[in-house]
């Protein structure tokens, strides 16, 4: 399934080509290889419920009521998601004796009512709180780049990312609060989708910021990113409008977004501008000097801390020492962010979402490295202060999104072979069907 996509899966299987059980079984087949990652990119399988789902679909395929073109797709979902009879543990060893979810998470939920499969539950950093993706409980997965090296594969959807690079699943289902789904996108080499906040449901979706947290698909595509945004969103057809580089006008943004980028990140961002401008693509520098502020913002962690501490402080109390350290350490931080701070936090952003939206007008996109370097050796995480080094270069430009309230995609723009490095396209809140037109063209213009 290594680089299948959605509309090539659907007509396989609309020709009767390829069926669902058979999907499902390479799916568990590549999950279960002894030899790959499947064991660290999954906390859980369901192969039971998988082929009865796959056969379900396959039988009412055959008598021409399947639900739609996209049924019998398997997918993998981010520990993060109630699935009905199962327990949400959220990457964590805390959770694992809570009670079963009693229904399905509205995202995944909508997706299986097209027919789609879900696979099994993929690790995640515990409580979505974690750029780099490890994982003590349930162990690391690694990107697929070098991986005899052992790099890390981004967080905090790590099991995502990998289970679409590995040909696992062609679709897997995460989170975005600070750069969860675009993170794991880059250093895995695929393709990854933060919605505008409050465009998908997040009704059965553990929470760790309720002001910044969205749902969004990693895929092989930008086109399969927008068939699953579309279905669960439910506000438009996931029908990507065609669009010619040569009429996009592009920013590309200059303030704090491009300081001390990796030697490679940065060859492969110019690169990508100088294809897009050589294929007709208008370039044009963007400042944004505001972004700078960000950094003094989040010294304790900003809102999504204050809130995580929100959501974690009971649980703290009577089982934190099962926590990962290095995810409670930095939660209780959070624990000296005063409520006018956090008021302050709140007027200071909404101030820069509208010089965003002002400085966006006349534009298609705006462009920038998804993250300032490829991905590191997990080894070279191992001391603390290494770790959030890593940690917050990993989620530096991407949270640029989160913080303006906007949506945004990570498209691979590395060549074959090498480092993978994403470029990121981004857009303000609402403009996620124009925003895909925008990275459909980006796509095809940086794979010519």
């Amino acid at each position: 399934m290594t680089g299948a996509t959605l509309g090539v899966l659907a007509q396989q299987l609309d020709s009767g080509k390829v069926t669902a059980r058979g999907l499902v079984e390479q799916s568990l087949a590549a999950i279960a290889d002894p030899a790959g990652e499947g064991g660290r990119t999954f906390i859980t399988t369901d192969a039971t419920g998988a082929r009865l789902a796959a056969d379900h679909m396959d039988g009412l395929r055959k008598a021409g009521r399947s639900p739609s073109p996209l049924a019998g797709i398997p997918f993998s979902s981010k520990d993060i998601f109630d699935l009905a009879g199962e327990v949400t543990t959220a990457g964590s060893a805390v959770l694992r004796k809570a009670p079963p979810a009693k229904a399905d998470a509205v995202a995944i939920a909508r997706l299986k009512a097209k027919g789609m499969i879900v696979i099994g539950r993929t690790n995640m950093t515990e409580f979505a709180y974690s750029g780099v993706g490890l994982n003590p409980h349930y162990g690391s997965p690694r990107s697929p780049y070098d991986r005899a090296t052992g790099r890390i594969s981004g967080g905090s959807s790590s099991g995502a990312g990998v289970s679409v690079a590995d040909g696992m699943v062609s679709l897997a289902i995460g989170t975005d609060t600070g750069g969860s789904c675009r993170i794991p996108a880059s250093y895995c080499g695929v393709v990854g989708y933060k919605s505008s906040h409050g465009r998908v449901p997040l009704t059965g979706c553990y929470p760790l910021s309720f002001s910044f947290d969205s749902i969004g698909p990693l895929a092989n595509t930008v086109a399969c990113c927008a068939m699953a945004d579309a279905v669960m969103a439910r506000d438009w057809d996931g029908a990507v409008l065609r669009r010619d580089v040569s009429g996009l006008r592009l920013a590309v943004l200059k303030d704090f977004v491009l300081d001390g980028l990796e030697p490679k990140v940065e060859g492969d961002f110019q690169s990508a501008l100088s294809r897009l401008s050589s294929q007709g693509a208008s370039l044009h520098d963007l400042e944004f000097p505001d972004l700078r502020e960000i950094p003094a913002i989040n010294s304790k962690g900003g809102i999504v801390a204050a809130e995580a501490w929100h959501q974690h402080r009971a649980l703290m109390e009577t089982d934190g020492a099962a926590y990962d350290p290095r995810v409670r350490t930095r939660i209780e931080l959070a624990g000296s962010i005063l409520a006018a701070d956090y008021l302050d936090y709140f007027k200071r952003r909404r101030a820069m979402i509208q010089s965003f939206a002002d400085c966006f007008q006349g534009f298609d996109a705006i462009l920038l490295p998804t993250t300032l370097n490829t991905p590191p050796a997990q080894a070279a995480l191992a001391e603390e202060k290494d770790y959030l080094r890593f940690n917050g270069m990993s989620l530096r430009n991407t949270y640029v999104g989160n913080f303006l309230d906007g949506c945004a995609i990570s498209i691979p723009m590395h060549e074959e072979g090498t480092a993978p490095t994403g470029l990121m396209a981004m857009a303000p809140w609402g403009q996620d069907r124009a925003l895909f037109g925008v990275a459909g063209a980006i796509e095809a213009a940086l794979s010519a």
